[in-house]
């Protein structure tokens, strides 16, 4: 019994590294190595059977082929340095630049007709990378288009470098760990004018009046200490003979909450892409007529902020962004405690049991997503 569990754990201890090994180098037959193995053998048989020494001579030689294959092929994938660049941000179904740098470490051969493929979860994805020569100590770059097809985090894991140099008679694969990550923002997609109407109407763009930092006139005052001298209205003071300050008016700022909710069923899973995608679009499409956004989705927070970079910060949040199940629905109302006709209050939602506020100034369903997402 003992020596039964002994063999059986040295056999599963031979299988993980044989799986170790062919994850990192692989050999397979090509369908020239085939006919020439088969020729070989036939060679072999006639040598055999004759004893002619012409035919021993050509078996010797057919057999010394093979293996200046195997040895000239293990050259050319060893001693190899990769690194890679990616962008720091993605957009899906669109494509961006990728680099990749190989290096020949010191050797006294060069490597020869080198292919590469990209290797995520698993699986080799060919970007159509070649390399026909690469001599010791110098290195290449590579660019390739990349092309992300899902919102969220790409992983890849590696570079697998195959050959069939010299002869083409075996395939023969090494893998190299070459990790890299990078975040897919969703799909951004042109939305029909008549979409943010309502947002844009004159009401909402500007905000009640009150005291902050701008140019324009908002009340004159008396003096207090502490206040900034250059702020003295000396017209105003020398006709009441008190000294008077003078208040701006904060500048007119046009603001929209956004919430995105994330509750849906598992048979909502592609509406609530959709409800990604559209958000996406909406907050880049507001994002360049100037407003000042804030965005809740699940968790997530934002503050009323303008600009390319807060847009880049809430693009990233719905490449992360969850499905929740319904099970695990929450009512946060501090999410949702905005005065409309300061900030007027969008939800979307791919699923009709969500959440949503008791009065949102817009609210866009899963049919309504649908429309502005694919009416063009």
């Amino acid at each position: 019994m003992l020596r039964t569990q002994i063999w059986w754990r040295m056999v599963s201890q031979l299988r993980a590294t044989g799986r170790r090994l062919s994850r990192h180098r692989s050999t397979r037959l090509t369908s020239e190595g085939v006919q020439f193995l088969l020729f070989t053998l036939a060679v072999g048989v006639a040598a055999t059977n004759t004893g002619n020494n012409l035919f021993y001579l050509l078996l010797a030689m057919m057999l010394s082929v093979v293996l200046i294959s195997g040895v000239v092929a293990e050259h050319c994938l060893r001693r190899l340095e990769f690194h890679r660049h990616l962008p720091d941000l993605l957009f899906a179904n669109q494509p961006s630049i990728a680099t990749l740098v190989m290096k020949k470490g010191p050797s006294k051969f060069p490597s020869f007709s080198i292919r590469l493929f990209d290797v995520i979860d698993g699986q080799d994805i060919d970007r159509r990378l070649s390399i026909r020569q690469i001599l010791p100590g110098t290195s290449q770059l590579l660019s390739y288009p990349l092309v992300a097809t899902r919102r969220g985090r790409l992983h890849l894991d590696g570079v697998r470098v195959v050959t069939s140099f010299p002869f083409g008679l075996f395939l023969k694969k090494a893998y190299y760990p070459v990790p890299g990550m990078t975040v897919v923002c969703p799909e951004i997609r042109p939305l029909p004018d008549n979409v943010v109407d309502n947002i844009v109407a004159p009401g909402h763009q500007d905000p009640a009046r009150r005291r902050g930092p701008g140019n324009d006139l908002y009340n004159l005052r008396l003096y207090h200490s502490g206040d900034d001298s250059r702020n003295i209205h000396w017209v105003t003071t020398a006709r009441t003979s008190q000294l008077m300050v003078r208040e701006t008016e904060g500048e007119q700022r046009r603001r929209v909450n956004i919430h995105l909710a994330t509750q849906a069923p598992p048979t909502h899973t592609a509406l609530f892409e959709e409800s990604i995608t559209f958000t996406a679009s909406l907050v880049s499409h507001l994002s360049n007529q100037g407003f000042d956004l804030r965005l809740t989705a699940g968790a997530y927070a934002s503050s009323f902020e303008p600009g390319s970079i807060h847009l880049v910060e809430l693009l990233k949040a719905l490449a992360l962004c969850e499905r929740d199940s319904t099970s695990a629905v929450t009512t946060n109302e501090s999410l949702w405690d905005i005065d409309a006709e300061e900030a007027p209050l969008i939800v979307i939602r791919a699923w009709d049991g969500a959440e949503c506020p008791s009065r949102p100034t817009m609210l866009f369903d899963s049919i309504k997503v649908a429309r502005s997402l694919h009416v063009m």
